[in-house]
């Protein structure tokens, strides 16, 4: 259906006819004022008005061409002015599935080399990238969302079907984006209020961390008690090493620290505290037993949303409107203009 997004601007239709009131009223007083100075007195008025009465020429078919160019111009610039648009009816279908949302850990602490791949170290968030995104690829119909933490938590990507958007996002998380600390507890919470908006029954989070909370302002523990009394299921991933020295990059300079440690006794009390459970980054089948235990709860009902797409239409009226300007360019007074040459030698 077409609608009209600035539809009061149907009222500059109305300003030629003031216009045209205002020149005859103005007409109407300046010959009023000259019959009050000038009198004229002529012993037969009947003769004299008679004399000077005679049919009222008609307006020629140029002219009359002329008004209806000048009246089309100034409905088009109306109409496109009153910005019409084309309302383009998109349902989207969302079938049954889960409410997924990531809480990935994006500290400076993800930086820390205590994992190898083929005998080559890698960083715990490339350990991350990786079993993330092989599982992203494995739910189907679910809706996705990604939170990072680090000495806050932000909302990287809502709920939704887009599953390699969210990859790519994830992808392409650097860490210390969020700052250097850790804020699992903030993480849960945010997570939390944004799962409490979707239907009960399928509202999970999985939780990627070192297992150390050194930031923010909700403790880990309390989030997780939150957690459950909202019916969210946590399912914690721990990502490190119980090495007491690990390799990390600072500076550009591979170092070992000392501090890196690694609380599995916190991620898997926060998992058990919610119904939910934990695993290790490092287990190959990790990813496997969570969404077996995902596909365990109950699926959100499908449901459909319709929405209406704008297609402006003001071109087709600013056209009619420029074509009549150009025709009234050429021909001025309803005739040809003519092109003069250069000037004299």
């Amino acid at each position: 259906m077409m609608q009209l997004h600035w539809p009061w601007m149907i009222f500059l239709l109305l300003l030629p006819a003031v216009q045209w009131l205002w020149r005859r009223t103005t007409v109407e007083i300046n010959q009023d004022q000259r019959q009050r100075h000038t009198t004229l007195l002529h012993p037969h008025l009947a003769l004299l008005q008679q004399a000077f009465e005679g049919s009222r020429p008609r307006d020629s078919a140029g002219s009359l061409l002329q008004r209806l160019l000048i009246a089309l111009l100034w409905l088009g610039l109306t109409f496109a002015l009153m910005r019409p648009q084309w309302l383009q009816p998109y349902t989207q279908e969302h079938i049954e599935g889960y409410d997924l949302l990531l809480a990935v850990d994006a500290s400076h602490s993800m930086e820390a080399l205590d994992f190898s791949v083929n005998g080559q170290q890698v960083s715990r968030i490339q350990v991350v990238k990786g079993v993330m995104g092989r599982f992203l690829q494995q739910r189907e119909n679910d809706r996705v969302g990604l939170i990072i933490f680090g000495n806050q938590a932000f909302v990287l990507s809502p709920l939704t079907l887009d599953r390699q958007a969210v990859r790519e996002l994830l992808d392409n998380l650097v860490p210390r984006i969020a700052g250097d600390g850790t804020a699992m507890g903030d993480a849960i919470g945010l997570g939390v209020r944004k799962l409490r908006e979707r239907p009960p029954g399928s509202r999970v989070l999985i939780l990627v961390a070192d297992g150390e909370n050194t930031a923010g302002t909700i403790p880990p523990l309390e989030a997780a008690k939150l957690a459950a009394a909202e019916g969210v299921r946590i399912y914690a991933i721990g990502v490190g090493s119980h090495r007491k020295e690990v390799p990390i990059i600072e500076d550009g300079r591979l170092v070992t620290r000392t501090d890196l440690g690694f609380d599995e006794s916190l991620m898997r009390e926060l998992a058990e505290t919610t119904g939910g459970a934990y695993f290790r980054a490092s287990d190959a089948d990790a990813m496997e037993k969570i969404s077996q235990r995902i596909n365990e709860l109950e699926k959100t009902r499908a449901e459909s949303r319709t929405v209406y797409v704008p297609r402006p239409l003001y071109r087709w009226p600013l056209g009619l409107a420029l074509l009549c300007l150009l025709i009234l360019g050429l021909f001025p007074g309803a005739r040809l203009r003519k092109l003069t040459g250069g000037g004299h030698a």
